[in-house]
């Protein structure tokens, strides 16, 4: 009985995850947007440091997903072919829906 129990809330557990993280992804914008979007953006992909506080976490996490091989939209997409600080803001973009489907996970 607990087995079952335990596997239906993995399960469930999963869903919420996967669920947020595409409705997230599909939404997320494909390059800067509006207010400190930018700022965190290009300090996350040269390590600088925003206005005070900072948030160093963030930033650090921001310079890895910025290393990953993520890209927005298909071959046809017009901020593909702008350069590559669209694909950079995409990938550190990224970083927010996989923060907020485990925080709807761990929630959960």
């Amino acid at each position: 009985m607990t087995k079952s129990r335990d596997s239906v809330k993995i399960l469930l557990g999963l869903f919420v995850f996967l669920f947020s993280f595409f409705i997230y992804v599909d939404t997320l914008a494909p390059s800067v947007s509006f207010w400190d979007c930018g700022e965190f953006i290009a300090t996350s992909y040269t390590l600088g440091v925003p206005h005070p506080p900072g948030s160093p976490f963030f930033l650090l996490l921001g310079r890895f997903f910025s290393m990953l091989p993520f890209h927005g939209g298909g071959a046809n997409d017009p901020a593909m072919m702008e350069g590559t600080f669209h694909q950079i803001a995409y990938r550190v973009n990224m970083l927010s829906p996989l923060a907020t489907a485990f925080a709807n996970l761990f929630l959960y």
